[in-house]
């Protein structure tokens, strides 16, 4: 049975995603979704039932057009999140039916599902059933590639194993007296804002939060998840990076990563990296997670963003989406 979320749910969305999911992660709490203004999605999550068990949850949207359902904007991914006990085959056959009968109820033209990768799972095993149960029920597959470290792989001088661009830009770096640290305070903070605004406009966008939005999380929703460093040159911030903390997942994901195009001569960028590894690796983390590098849903790859990340001896990993089509009757 599918129920469409409310408020009097929360607790228990909440309860499901974070400690008995089988691939869940902050990302798709209430907790971290609700932090947008009341009115800028229209919110359509569903939540499905085995009786009086809360067997999954699916944060989701209505697109403005109102024909499309789509993961929640809000967040990174979305798709189903599925209690790890309902992780079977005669599970996945009713909540995938329960699914596509309420999309084509509500006349929906298409959904699309952006799943979370393994990387951001709760528990550290495989499950790919539930990628097969999408291609079983018609659903066609959209791929993001992004690139990660696996830290618990990285010798003690892990920076002779970049490649040789990376390793004299690091070089170069360390004769810049640059400074690396935690940005704690609201004016540190904005200023960091600063140069990912301006950093974004030289590609004709905005950050997909606003300042305010980025102090609430580090404030109020996630201050145990949300945290900023910088990089500075003589007192003056030449670059940032906001960081999630998935702390059970064992994961250091950098959200935003931005420099002042006036100081790339310095190597800001290879300096940050390398810092937030060590800094990563020093709080024992598994996995520092460097983000996508593509464009328009994955149709573009942005091939020197890959190759930059590929430098710090990274590997790869795709994020999914999956899109159902209704078939136009004739």
């Amino acid at each position: 049975m599918i129920v469409v979320y409310n408020d009097a749910y929360r607790e228990a969305w909440d309860e499901l995603v974070m400690n008995a999911s089988y691939n869940g992660n902050f990302l798709q709490t209430r907790r971290f979704l609700d932090y947008h203004e009341k009115n800028k999605f229209i919110d359509h999550s569903l939540m499905f039932f085995k009786g009086e068990t809360l067997a999954a949850v699916m944060p989701a949207n209505v697109s403005k057009s109102g024909n499309r359902l789509i993961s929640h904007a809000g967040s990174t991914f979305g798709g189903l999140v599925i209690r790890d006990i309902f992780c079977s085959t005669m599970n996945y056959k009713w909540i995938f039916s329960d699914l596509i009968n309420h999309f084509e109820e509500q006349g929906y033209e298409s959904m699309e599902l952006k799943m979370p990768h393994w990387l951001y799972r709760r528990l550290d095993e495989s499950n790919e059933l539930l990628d097969y149960f999408f291609q079983l029920n018609g659903f066609v597959c959209r791929s993001e590639v992004g690139f990660f470290v696996d830290l618990s792989r990285l010798s003690e001088n892990f920076e002779t194993q970049f490649d040789s661009l990376r390793r004299r830009k690091l070089k170069k770096s360390y004769q810049q007296n640059l400074l690396f640290r935690e940005l704690k305070s609201d004016e540190e903070i904005k200023r960091f804002y600063g140069v990912l605004e301006d950093n974004m406009c030289k590609f004709d966008t905005v950050p997909v939060h606003t300042f305010d939005e980025l102090l609430d999380l580090k404030r109020n929703r996630l201050s145990d998840i949300v945290s900023f460093y910088g990089v500075y040159h003589e007192n003056d911030l030449i670059a940032g990076s906001m960081v999630f903390s998935f702390g059970d997942r064992k994961v250091f994901h950098t959200q935003y990563l931005a420099s002042r195009h006036d100081c790339l001569e310095y190597c800001p960028n290879e300096y940050m990296y390398t810092n937030l590894m060590r800094r990563a690796k020093d709080l024992e983390y598994r996995f520092l997670s460097f983000g996508t590098s593509t464009l328009e849903h994955g149709n573009v790859y942005n091939e020197s963003l890959g190759l930059f990340k590929e430098g710090f001896h990274t590997d790869t990993y795709l994020n999914r989406t999956y899109i159902l089509k209704r078939e136009i009757e004739r």
